[in-house]
């Protein structure tokens, strides 16, 4: 796909909290789909199989979190998702929009907010997760996830595309 065309499919449809010039964090991380999947189906396929290490990032959240009056999350389930509708939960996130072209998910409590937004469009699908932060603990809590919340999001792709590509290769 020409670099351009990747470009414009990246970003097709793409949710952000605000404009970016007014967010805290802001990453798009796309790959070229060897077959197509709907937002949801990624989800399902990225989160099927925990990152190594990823059960204790939350749970080393969470602990700190705590202390500072933030509710305890838990993570991210490896549970198969076949539908959801816009007010479900999808584990600590609460799903703003569902299509076959875009998830919209989004987390708001008194330190910051978040949205990530899933797209699927032509060929490519996109990770977008915006933030904007209310006070002095959201700045810091960023601090550490700025980076890991990077490059979570690589290697989940990188997962997503290697078990998109053993699918295709097993049809």
């Amino acid at each position: 796909m020409p670099p351009n065309a990747f470009a414009r499919a990246a970003t097709a449809r793409i949710q952000i909290l605000a404009p970016a010039a007014e967010l805290d964090f802001l990453d798009t991380q796309s790959i070229v789909l060897p077959v197509p999947v709907t937002p949801l189906e990624a989800w399902t396929l990225m989160h099927a199989r925990p990152l190594p290490g990823l059960k204790l990032a939350f749970w080393l959240r969470d602990a700190i979190s705590a202390c500072f009056g933030v509710k305890r999350i838990g993570g991210i389930t490896s549970k198969p998702h076949t539908g959801v509708q816009p007010g479900d939960k999808l584990d600590f996130f609460l799903v703003e929009a569902v299509s076959d072209t875009v998830l919209t998910l989004t987390v708001r409590d008194r330190h910051l907010d978040v949205m990530t937004c899933i797209t699927s469009s032509a060929g490519v699908l996109s990770v977008t997760s915006s933030v904007k932060t209310r006070n002095r603990f959201g700045r810091a809590y960023m601090i550490p996830v700025r980076p890991a919340h990077k490059l979570i999001v690589a290697l989940s792709l990188k997962r997503l595309k290697q078990a998109l590509e053993q699918r295709r290769a097993a049809v």
